[in-house]
This record gives C-alpha cells, sequence and structure tokens, in this order.
C-alpha cells in the first residue's frame, strides 16, 4: 500500500533529482511492467480518463534504484 505522504508526481522527482529527466522518467514509467518499476507506480484514471495521473511511490522507488545499481 502506497502512503499518501511518499507519492510525488514525475515532475516533483525530476526538481529533487535533477539526474533524472522528465522524459527518461516518463521512459521508465513507460517500461515499468518488464522492468520491475510498476510497483512503485500508482495510476489515478482509467483508461477512459484524458490523462491519467501517474505519481511515484519514493521510497519504492529509490530501493528499485538500488537494486539497479551497476557494479563497479
Amino acid at each position: 500500500m502506497a502512503l499518501f505522504e511518499n507519492l510525488r508526481t514525475v515532475d516533483q522527482i525530476v526538481k529533487r533529482n535533477p539526474a533524472f529527466t522528465e522524459g527518461g522518467l516518463r521512459w521508465l514509467i513507460f517500461n515499468a511492467g518488464s522492468n520491475g518499476l510498476a510497483d512503485a507506480i500508482v495510476r489515478i484514471g482509467g483508461p477512459d480518463s484524458k490523462r491519467p495521473k501517474v505519481l511515484i511511490d519514493e521510497p519504492k522507488f529509490n530501493s528499485w534504484l538500488e537494486t539497479h545499481r551497476g557494479s563497479r
């Protein structure tokens, strides 16, 4: 279950973490089903919605990032 205080918009994540671009983050979200990020994504609004809201559970996103960190 996502806690309200952990949810961020794409814009909020990009502003807090300038290493991410909006386009890059949206690409990760678009491919969330195949890259394992789906657990960190909250979608509000169904297929009939003109522009469904996409929110990111920031702690889950951070955990996902940690698991995808490359080894040196």
